[in-house]
């Protein structure tokens, strides 16, 4: 599991000797640059980052203007990486984003890279920063990212502005819409949009059958048990842990590359999950442990404490989560009293889930003080909240399968 993940000094050791290299060409100073937890404004001599660890890795970066006052919507893409191996990208001045180069040109510049020719301007991977990103992307593999990225693989804001649902909006995600519609790369066309999106599941709200009664189709909207199994078999052909990589993802697409479409989408699973009553208890209870962690590891790094002080802090790129994200009112803490109450109030519990949904809200009542001991009386759901439990009329058509395309 993410928990045990550990960097000890013989593979600390192999990684500054066999680690991989980005090398990074032109990119102008005062560009904001980050790979996974890391972020850096760019400085004169900078070519690239070395000794990356093999596996996945997410790039993004947000171009400056002249005054360095301004910074562009954040583009981001995944690379994934193997011991030694060199990834070569060069800006491209015109569009401001980072561009693939000749497989000719890729070939030389590795060769000088293996030569040391570019050791002075490349700065060392932060090695004590690798734990963290692992947890955040231990399910994250290359056939999720196939899965789900863009095509071309860059991913940004600019090109999601017609695929985010009009649903209430949170401050953070009202002020990522204003910087995008008050940005030059919000002149997108459709094209564009439906080209640069990511390839999320798509998940009904609302699950809607005509074959069934309107107490059963109210209770299945209550518990999401059904849906949950029939997207796990029809989207992802049983593989749990590919579920559990596109949570991962989504997570990381909306943390470092602040895409709103990313954004919803984690709600949207993350709701599905703890919507559930009988899986979490009975079919899939190793699935729901390995959810409540993960989700464990994510809150706990957007909600760090001891926020670093960068230079890239404040400006165009934010690797906290903004609290009105969770307002009690709106989102996670309906969701996660209900599912607390479900597993801790159970007399027969699988050991790791009773663990992680112990740890998880001790970490919900030390980020927000927030008390989960409350009579359910005193929290009703909002008008605006779209991830509320929903009474579905019995006439309402379309099968569930159908609405999981």
């Amino acid at each position: 599991m993410a928990s045990g993940i550990q960097m000890d000094q013989e593979t600390a050791l192999e990684l500054v000797k066999k680690g991989a290299t980005l090398l990074l060409l032109d990119v102008p100073q005062f560009t904001l640059f980050g790979i996974d937890t890391q972020m850096f404004s760019v400085g004169p001599n900078f070519k690239g980052i070395k000794m990356i660890p093999p596996g996945p890795h997410f790039v993004y970066h947000s171009s400056a203007n002249k005054e360095v006052n301004e910074f562009s919507p954040t583009i981001g893409f995944f690379i994934t990486t193997s011991y030694s191996e060199v990834v070569v990208r060069r800006w491209h001045c015109q569009d401001e984003h980072l561009v693939k180069i000749s497989e000719d040109e890729e070939c030389r510049y590795s060769e000088a890279v293996k030569h040391l020719e570019f050791d002075n301007q490349l700065g060392p991977y932060a090695l004590d920063h690798f734990v963290e990103w692992k947890r955040l992307s231990c399910y994250i593999t290359n056939t999720a990212i196939e899965r789900l990225e863009p095509i071309g693989g860059d991913i940004t804001i600019a090109c999601v502005s017609g695929l985010i649902p009009d649903v209430p909006r949170t401050a953070m995600e009202k002020q990522l819409m204003e910087q995008l519609n008050s940005s030059k790369f919000s002149r997108t066309t459709p094209e564009d949009s439906q080209r640069q999106k990511c390839y999320y599941t798509k998940i009904p709200q609302i699950v809607k059958r005509k074959d069934i009664s309107g107490e059963e189709l109210t209770a299945m909207n209550i518990d999401k048990t059904q849906l949950l199994e029939t997207i796990l078999l029809k989207d992802f052909k049983g593989a749990e842990n590919l579920l559990l990589a596109e949570l991962q993802f989504a997570f990381v697409v909306f943390m470092m590359g602040q895409s709103l479409q990313a954004v919803f989408q984690w709600k949207t699973l993350v709701s599905l999950f703890l919507c559930c009553t009988e899986a979490p208890l009975r079919t899939r209870s190793q699935l729901f442990s390995k959810f409540i962690e993960v989700i464990y590891w994510q809150l706990k790094h957007g909600f760090q404490k001891q926020k670093s002080t960068t230079a890239a802090e404040g400006k165009g790129i934010s690797v906290f989560l903004d609290d009105a994200l969770f307002s009690k009112d709106i989102f996670l803490y309906r969701l996660c009293k209900d599912f607390f109450l479900l597993v801790l109030q159970s007399p027969v519990i699988d050991g790791d889930l009773l663990t992680w949904t112990r740890k998880l809200k001790g970490l919900l009542e030390d980020i927000f003080g927030w008390d989960f001991e409350e009579s359910a009386l005193d929290v009703m759901c909002e008008d605006g909240d779209e991830y509320a439990p929903v009474v579905v009329p019995p006439d309402e058509a379309m099968p569930v399968e159908d609405q999981a395309n």
